[in-house]
């Protein structure tokens, strides 16, 4: 795929990578482009197809499922966001997209699938635009086996702790789909640790400094797209 160098970001769910994804793209209107993954899990309360539980718009692409979404700066909430966009979709879908090739990486989670497809990614490289896509690690492996070169980043909690207070503020979670949250985000910070799984790893143990650090790696290939626009 040719275009600016995408982005993975990971992490444990309730980790903030959304939060801090979206803030960087409020901060930098026209630079980033977010891929919108599919999902076969049904809806949360207040969720739509390709918004999550934000209330904004997606651009999409003409493909097998409904794809890409680039988000404006004037559509970003304020406040922090706690979870991340998807495209429902329906099983038998989702599966004969990947079955065809359509998808980057997928993966199983709780009896759901989950993927990035291809035309998501490249509709927003298209755009010139640095294409953020928010997977799971076992999403990441299987995108070190493409030729997409991102720069892999890892957001992490600063403990378990922590992190399981957070996602029961949230209050979307049965106590079994927590469990299993839980047992998921143990194996990712220890996996995530791993010698050449991600290029840089990032504790939020508190949002400016961690977004700064997400700035300061970023900040190159900002200004590779900033100059190309000037």
């Amino acid at each position: 795929m040719s275009g600016p160098r995408p982005v993975v970001l990971s992490g444990p769910s309730g980790a903030g990578k959304s939060t801090l994804m979206k803030r960087l793209m409020k901060d930098h209107e026209g630079i980033f482009g977010f891929s919108v993954s599919h999902t076969t899990r049904n809806p949360r309360p207040g969720e739509e197809d390709g918004k999550g539980l934000n209330t904004l718009p997606m651009l999409l692409g003409a493909t097998l499922l409904p794809v890409a979404a680039v988000f404006s700066v004037k559509d970003l909430a304020e406040s922090e966001i706690t979870d991340k966009d998807y495209h429902f979709t329906m099983r038998e879908a989702m599966q004969e997209g990947i079955d065809n090739g359509d998808f980057i990486e997928n993966t199983e989670f709780s009896g759901n699938m989950y993927g990035t497809s291809k035309a998501a990614i490249e509709d927003v490289l298209a755009m010139n635009k640095i294409c953020i896509l928010d997977v799971e690690l076992q999403g990441v492996k299987r995108i070190k086996e493409t030729d997409l070169n991102p720069i892999y980043i890892s957001i992490q909690p600063p403990s378990m702790e922590i992190l399981e207070t957070r996602l029961r503020d949230r209050q979307t979670e049965t106590e079994e789909s927590l469990q299993k949250r839980l047992e998921a985000a143990r194996i990712d910070m220890e996996l995530s640790n791993e010698p050449g799984v991600f290029d840089v790893i990032i504790i939020n143990d508190d949002l400016e400094k961690a977004y700064e650090e997400l700035k300061d790696i970023l900040n190159d290939e900002i200004q590779k797209i900033q100059e190309a626009k000037s």
